[in-house]
């Protein structure tokens, strides 16, 4: 729950609550209470929208239509990468110094007009350099977008926020990728930059929406001798992202090494790339908030993290047997350890929302979820290689050695956790930690 002013709606009234003691309901019939929530919630289906359909024709139109390599694409990708993590932690900062919102409208309106870029991409530089901008806005968005929510968000609220969005998210995302599936039918020119000018956009539309946010003041003025990027200097926090981003190797998993599993080293069809992906999304949509409704704090959400290594290990496990089985069982295995990978996948998200939130202090939120965001954007870079090698090389044996390594660094969260809030307490830094 907000501070201050977290019980005002826009218009002046107050949101209904429940007429027992405690927080209020986080929705009502699906829609959220808090106003901030509602405008967090509209952007994000939106826009998420636009990105779905954008994902879904993005390589296929500069492979086929422009006429780019595999390689070239993934090298755009992949330099969009590089850049977007070294803005994380300057626009993090810059939210803090400058106040969120304005920083958050920004970026988001600069996504927009970097999008309209692919419209004219005919060649490899060009794309780089394209995708190089749109990481700039888009990735320093998502940064100060964690911030923010940390800041508006209160008392324990921030992870059911971060939850309820992520749903927003998945369902933007697959009603995206619909629209794109009707461009890909099409498959002219003019339908794919249609997408690209479609997510744009939803883009620059946002940002305007985005306005009606409250106002967070700007963090006070550094005190003498304090460090400029105090995350930077934080060795316990230093450590969690490490961990984090060593457990969102599952994410790249499903979307990397599944498909090529299913189609190489079992007998199920390869439709099945499709249905295990909606057995996830669905999933996410429908339960992420109900997974993750008593995470809140930091040690509670050390522990659920430490809970959610073994699901997906587990998950991993039942993948890993569906190789060498008939068909009717493979498709069992692979639906199965579906199902049990995707609750330690919703488990695992609310609990490292509540670890990297809770620890970070409140006047420095933008750039601790910016350098939180490190590790996974790490993560994208390092672990393609990896998990091919383990998953698809090594074959079944390295489906288990790989949910060992995540489920080990999903419990080292755990006393990692404890020692962060123990260097917070030494020297008296203000958290959400509780």
């Amino acid at each position: 729950m907000r501070t201050g002013e977290s019980d005002e709606r826009l218009d002046g009234q107050r949101p209904p609550r429940l007429p027992t003691a405690g927080p209020p309901p986080l929705t009502v019939r699906g829609v959220p209470v808090d106003p901030s929530l509602r405008i967090m919630a509209v952007a994000t289906l939106v826009n998420t929208f636009g990105n779905g359909a954008l994902v879904t024709t993005f390589a296929l139109y500069f492979t086929r239509v422009v006429g780019l390599r595999p390689t070239q694409v993934g090298l755009a990708l992949s330099a969009g990468a590089l850049v977007g993590l070294l803005v994380l932690i300057p626009a993090g900062h810059l939210a803090d110094l400058r106040g969120p919102r304005r920083v958050l409208q920004a970026c988001t309106f600069g996504a927009g007009v970097a999008i309209l870029g692919l419209l004219f991409a005919r060649s490899v530089w060009a794309l780089v350099a394209v995708m190089a901008v749109i990481a700039v806005f888009d990735r320093g968005a998502g940064a100060v977008r964690s911030g923010y929510i940390a800041r508006l968000a209160e008392g324990g609220q921030a992870v059911k926020f971060k939850a309820y969005l992520r749903a927003m998210t998945n369902v933007g995302i697959s009603f995206g990728a619909l629209f794109g599936g009707l461009a890909l039918w099409v498959d002219q020119t003019w339908a794919y930059l249609a997408v690209f000018a479609l997510d744009a956009t939803t883009c620059i539309v946002t940002s305007f929406w985005l306005g009606r946010l409250p106002h967070i003041a700007p963090a006070p003025v550094r005190g003498s001798g304090e460090p400029r990027l105090a995350v930077l200097h934080d060795l316990p926090f230093l450590v969690i992202t490490v961990l984090s981003g060593v457990t969102a190797m599952h994410f790249i998993v499903m979307e990397l090494a599944m498909p090529l599993w299913i189609a190489q080293y079992t007998s199920a069809p390869r439709s099945m790339v499709a249905i295990t992906l909606m057995i996830n999304t669905v999933c996410v949509a429908l339960l992420q908030v109900r997974l993750t409704r008593n995470i809140d704090l930091v040690g509670p959400s050390s522990r659920a993290m430490a809970r959610s290594g073994l699901w997906i290990a587990g998950g991993f496990a039942l993948i890993a047997f569906a190789s060498g089985q008939p068909t009717w069982l493979a498709i069992t295995f692979l639906c199965a350890g579906t199902l049990v990978h995707v609750v330690g996948e919703m488990i695992g998200s609310g609990g490292q929302w509540g670890v990297q939130m809770g620890l970070a202090p409140r006047e420095s939120q933008g750039q601790y979820q910016g350098f939180a965001g490190m590790g996974f954007s790490l993560s994208r870079m390092v672990a393609p290689t990896l998990i091919i090698l383990l998953c698809i090389e090594w074959g079944r044996p390295g489906w288990f050695v790989l949910g060992g390594v995540i489920a080990l660094a999903s419990a080292l969260m755990v006393p990692a956790s404890a020692w962060a809030l123990r260097t917070r307490e030494r020297y008296g830094v203000l958290t959400h930690s509780g």
